[in-house]
């Protein structure tokens, strides 16, 4: 197991993820989350963007490949109303010896590391969770542990990025956090043509026809304000294919069933 020591702490850190995922599109978003992380003077700092928008629109995929292309080791936090500062930080376990250890989170071991950190649906923590990252949010970049009595600075290398659902907040973000998480990145439905690339990167082996009329039921749904997304688009045409293999039957013609089984018959208005 990846170990580090600090002040005769003994610290086990996480692994980083390798996620099968690919920015399609939106290029222009992918630059402004990029700008944000540069550093263009030694006296400068990084911001710590939020990528905000509703479910499905893409935020981890586009945190995800601004990293790569920092070429740096990527590493996921999924927030929840649960999330307690000492999960965000140091977390004591008993090892198999039967005596307290330490683990890292992801967050402290990307700050260790130099590597990215995503931090997913950050509005769904408490204001405590939130406390305990303020000095990593400003020019003081460090975080305290309770628990160990360590304070641990941030690698120079070390960015952040904050996803948050427009529609899905649990609890209200405090104000000297949103002034720390800037600048505000919003995502939006892709346009059709990106829709369709999105899906085709993802169905490649579905027949084009099948795609273009998932996407205008896609579009047909955004111009409705309906939060049905691409992740939706991409499950509706992969189960009417499924349903379809070896039957001969249309796939097309399973479309109907597909969308209502994946997201209710209320969708089938959006359907031709």
């Amino acid at each position: 197991m990846n170990r580090i020591t600090i002040d005769g702490i003994e610290l086990s850190l996480a692994n980083p993820v390798e996620l099968n995922l690919k920015w399609v599109g939106q290029e222009e978003l992918l630059k402004q989350l990029l700008a944000a992380w540069m550093v263009i003077d030694e006296r400068d700092i990084p911001f710590n963007p939020r990528l905000i928008g509703k479910p499905g629109v893409g935020k981890t995929t586009l945190a995800y490949a601004a990293a790569r292309r920092l070429s740096r080791p990527v590493y996921l936090f999924q927030a929840t109303m649960d999330t307690r500062p000492e999960d965000l930080i140091v977390t004591p376990v008993i090892g198999p010896d039967g005596r307290v250890q330490y683990a890292a989170s992801s967050l402290v071991t990307a700050m260790l590391k130099g590597g990215v950190l995503i931090l997913d649906e950050g509005n769904r923590m408490s204001e405590k969770a939130w406390a305990s990252l303020a000095p990593l949010l400003d020019d003081r970049r460090y975080v305290e542990s309770i628990i160990t009595g360590l304070r641990i600075p941030a690698d120079p290398a070390f960015r952040i990025v904050v996803t948050m659902n427009e529609d899905a907040s649990t609890f209200e973000v405090p104000e000297y956090i949103h002034s720390r998480l800037q600048p505000q990145i919003y995502i939006d439905f892709p346009e059709a043509d990106e829709e369709l690339m999105i899906l085709k990167e993802n169905l490649p082996f579905a027949p084009t026809r099948i795609l273009t009329y998932v996407v205008e039921f896609l579009q047909r749904a955004h111009a409705a304000d309906e939060l049905y997304s691409v992740r939706d688009g991409i499950n509706i045409a992969r189960y009417a294919l499924k349903m379809q293999h070896g039957t001969g039957t249309e796939a097309k013609a399973l479309l109907p069933l597909a969308v209502e089984r994946v997201l209710g018959d209320e969708a089938l208005r959006y359907l031709k």
